[in-house]
């Protein structure tokens, strides 16, 4: 999502909060739970989980295993969930030539670095470069050139953009910051 006008473009970056996260933590938790309570259910003797019979299933190794993935996967969803919940990863990204300046905000982890924020020059963006890795996972990142800083991830590791939709959003960022587009594979 993003809004755009002569001046200033602004790319709102979604973060943790997408409905993937939402049913992989979800389904994570369902199956982590199940096991703990089949691994528990073998230890007490007793069906905790009412289509499972726990007594096909001996404490020693079978039901510690089983605790113990269950006990991991409520560790993986929790954290899971905290990421959802702080939204890490969302932000902005800021391009006003009215000003001169580029803003680049995420939110992070909790703590002493939970805000980041980038300010940079608009004189020095070199360009605007676009990767590009085809294999069997193809990814496809766009970058921000800094002069004497390096080069900024404009894109998310996970945003799957066709190699159109990359191309369009390159030529369309370089062309309002006025800077080349720069290509590697």
């Amino acid at each position: 999502m993003s809004w755009r006008s002569d001046r200033i473009w602004i790319e709102l970056i979604t973060g943790s909060r997408k409905a993937s996260n939402f049913c992989w933590a979800f389904i994570l938790f369902l199956g982590s739970l199940g096991f703990l309570l089949v691994g528990t259910s073998s230890y007490l003797g007793r069906n905790l989980i009412s289509l499972f019979p726990s007594q096909q299933i001996i404490f020693f190794p079978q039901g510690i295993v089983m605790s113990f993935y269950g006990i991991a996967g409520l560790f993986i969803s929790s954290y899971l969930w905290c990421t959802i919940s702080w939204n890490v990863g969302s932000g902005y990204d800021r391009f006003d030539r009215k000003e001169g300046i580029v803003c680049i905000f995420r939110w992070g982890f909790p703590g002493k670095n939970r805000r980041i924020f980038l300010r940079f020059l608009m004189k020095d963006i070199q360009s605007i470069r676009i990767e590009i890795k085809e294999s069997f996972y193809a990814s496809r990142a766009l970058y921000m050139e800094i002069r004497g800083l390096g080069s900024i991830p404009l894109t998310r590791i996970d945003e799957n953009l066709t190699l159109r939709e990359i191309e369009q959003k390159a030529a369309d960022l370089a062309y309002f910051l006025r800077v080349p587009i720069e290509v590697f594979n």
